[in-house]
């Protein structure tokens, strides 16, 4: 059996917990390897706004393109750490956010993706500013624009809805059209659109169940007058007659749909023709509903 070899000075300095002060020197030093300073940063957050000094350390390592990715990395992530500690942290705040933007413009892409989703979450003018010309014109994008919208989507404004209506209309991905839809959900004035999408058997099925969700928060009587005529259709897909099944279940006007009946002959079919998902909920339906 290999005996095991002992550790060096500076990987046990680094294997047993360091001070946070002592952690955010080795970080941010060049002295060290690579893994050494990833490993200190990691105990560094408590130590990051203890100075103005301490704070400029940490922005400096995030902020230089010539230092290694992986470094730059720990350095955001014990930044972000210590903003956790929001009152602490209040000081530093200015600083950080201006690192963040400058970082958001970065070559490399993980770190502008996850600068920019920090940015997003602070709900950052910059960010959406950014994110908006990138979903504009693809030269300037940069995230993918299924991300873009993704982060888009933490502070929703009116400016981002003329493009989300684009994608969906010219989507260069699915994921795309996934993401602008749901942005889209929380605009009153796309209920149309949703509407249109949920009865287009074109569509992809889980598109039109992210339709349906839109619809039922933007404009629920619609949602329920679309599903009724899709359940009484029997063309309809299976999975989108149970989707609408389960909204009338769960959200329907009770006393119209117990005395609606073409529907409860329909879902009473559907109990016996139907897939299984289709015969559960029709079973439930008609448990609520039929008398």
């Amino acid at each position: 059996m290999k005996k095991k070899q002992p550790a060096t000075k500076k990987q046990a300095a680094v294997a047993k917990p360091l001070s946070a002060a002592k952690a955010l020197s080795i970080g941010t030093s060049g002295k060290s390897s690579v893994p050494e300073r990833v490993a200190a940063l990691a105990q560094a957050p408590l130590s990051v706004c203890e100075t103005d000094k301490n704070l400029e350390k940490a922005l400096n390592v995030l902020r230089d393109q010539k230092e290694p990715i992986a470094v730059r990395l720990a350095a955001l992530q014990a930044v972000q750490a210590a903003s956790f500690s929001v009152v602490a942290f209040e000081s530093c705040r200015g600083d950080y956010l201006a690192a963040l933007r400058e970082v958001a413009t970065d070559p490399d892409a993980e770190m502008r993706q996850r600068a920019l989703g920090m940015l997003a979450r602070e709900q950052d003018g910059f960010a959406q500013k950014k994110l908006l010309e990138g979903l504009e014109d693809p030269a300037k994008a940069l995230v993918p624009p299924e991300k873009a919208l993704q982060l888009l989507g933490y502070d929703p404004h009116s400016e981002a809805y003329p493009v989300a209506r684009k994608i969906v209309a010219n989507p260069p991905n699915p994921e795309a059209k996934r993401e602008a839809l749901r942005l889209l959900s929380a605009d009153a004035a796309s209920a149309p659109l949703f509407e249109k999408i949920l009865r287009d058997k074109n569509e992809l099925k889980d598109i039109r169940q992210i339709s349906a969700a839109a619809l039922h928060a933007l404009k629920p009587e619609k949602l329920q007058e679309n599903a009724r005529e899709m359940v009484l259709d029997k063309s309809e897909y299976p999975e989108i007659q149970a989707t609408s099944l389960t909204a009338l279940t769960q959200f329907g006007q009770g006393a119209d749909l117990a005395k609606d009946k073409p529907l409860l002959k329909r879902v009473q079919n559907m109990t016996d023709q139907g897939s299984n998902p289709v015969k559960q909920t029709a079973r439930r339906f008609l448990s609520k509903y039929g008398g």
